[in-house]
């Protein structure tokens, strides 16, 4: 009999950045997935301009089911503070874990993490693991710091290991005094999951295709296109984009910028100013949540990724097996990913001169400038991020508790 492993994520749309994983695992042990049965609509808002809207499909619990091939378990878990609900959510997960009785539990996301890790410590579960793939407490300030840095504390204590998922992290982890250093570990080269260059691979797109796309778009053949693929959010950088980008189009007037992904309003707003110019500039196109982004990559020249935080972000690693440069902010992971002048330029984060200069360097390059080395960016993300790769080395680790 397989022994069981239980994964927990907060929303079902974190289980998917594991996808492929948890099938993976099933030919070693028993999976089971535990979430929030569906998307949360209240901490989710799909972007609209010019008609075109596109909603998740892919972020349900049973989606996740039929996806990896494994049981789940729908427990309701809320991303903000809400004391009562989590205490609910801790009663409900120490029954499951006392029930099935697994032999590891591992978590991915803070919610989860805290809720997750502190179930399984109180049913006696022996593995107790969580993933760390950002931290949101970093950006937060008062009262509010202080309560994250104890919950973040009682997590990294009611765990047995802490993954974090790049080598910054790790450092930032240590620099806040949230455990030791025997209880870390990032495995490989850093992801959670790595990346599927098979899937994210250039050659399955023609030149038809993507000239089919930007002139559905308005974007004209010669034009440059910068590209951001994210939430639409304070903390990922877009008002320092949007201003950047409204100066860098009054000189150049054959850039585009587009601009994939939700606003999430109520959790971190953007200036209104900033929304005003998405919906109400010629040269910014906002197609909202896309299920698939590998053809915005494809119509584009450089991905765009000025984030004040990130764990180890899943879009620089698909821009680079895409073929794409990345412009990233000098931060844990992105910094990982990127090396200067190789396959992308790194700029400080929260700075929009920053920001604009190598928005700029960047167009004036030629195109035979080694930033434009579509195979070459491709072949640094498949030599260190290959998701197979990934999913092994998590593997040797549940196979050195047994």
């Amino acid at each position: 009999m397989k022994k069981k492993i239980v994964r927990i994520t907060t929303v079902p749309k974190a289980m998917g950045l594991l996808k492929g994983q948890l099938k993976f695992m099933t030919d070693h042990y028993e999976i089971i997935g535990i979430s929030s049965s569906g998307i949360d609509h209240s901490t989710s808002e799909v972007g609209k301009k010019d008609g075109i809207e596109e909603i998740p499909s892919d972020h349900t619990l049973e989606q996740a089911r039929i996806r990896e091939g494994i049981r789940v378990i729908p427990v309701e878990l809320t991303r903000k503070i809400t004391p009562i609900k989590d205490l609910i959510s801790v009663w409900q997960l120490y029954r499951i874990f006392k029930k099935e009785k697994p032999f590891i539990v591992h978590s991915h996301t803070p919610k989860a993490g805290t809720l997750g890790m502190l179930a399984a410590f109180l049913a006696r579960v022996p593995h107790r693991l969580h993933t760390i793939a950002g931290m949101p407490l970093l950006v937060a300030t008062g009262p509010r710091r202080l309560l994250l840095d104890v919950v973040e504390k009682i997590t990294y204590k009611c765990a047995t290991m802490i993954y974090p998922n790049s080598f910054g992290l790790k450092d930032i982890i240590l620099e806040e005094g949230y455990t030791k250093e025997s209880k870390l570990k990032v495995i490989g080269k850093g992801s959670s999951n790595g990346i599927d260059t098979s899937h994210f691979d250039p050659g399955k797109y023609s030149k038809e295709d993507r000239n089919e796309l930007r002139k559905s778009l308005g974007i004209d053949d010669d034009d440059f296109v910068y590209l951001f693929v994210g939430r639409l959010v304070k903390d990922k950088g877009i008002n320092e984009l949007i201003q950047v980008f409204k100066e860098l189009n009054d000189v150049h007037k054959k850039a585009k910028l587009v601009l994939v992904g939700p606003y999430e309003k109520d959790l971190d707003p953007l200036l209104p100013e900033t929304e005003e110019t998405i919906n109400t500039h010629p040269n910014i196109k906002f197609v909202g949540w896309k299920n698939d982004v590998r053809p915005y990559f494809h119509i584009s020249d450089v991905l765009t990724f000025p984030s004040y935080r990130e764990g180890f972000p899943n879009v620089v690693m698909q821009s680079g097996a895409m073929g794409l440069p990345s412009i990233v902010t000098d931060i844990n992971g992105c910094n990982e990913i990127v090396i200067e002048d190789e396959n992308g330029l790194i700029v400080p984060p929260m700075n929009a001169k920053g920001l604009k200069d190598a928005m700029m360097k960047i167009y004036n390059c030629s195109r035979n400038d080694k930033l434009f080395d579509s195979d070459n960016n491709r072949q640094m993300i498949k030599d260190r991020y290959e998701r197979r790769s990934i999913w092994k080395e998590i593997l040797k680790e549940y196979q050195a508790l047994n």
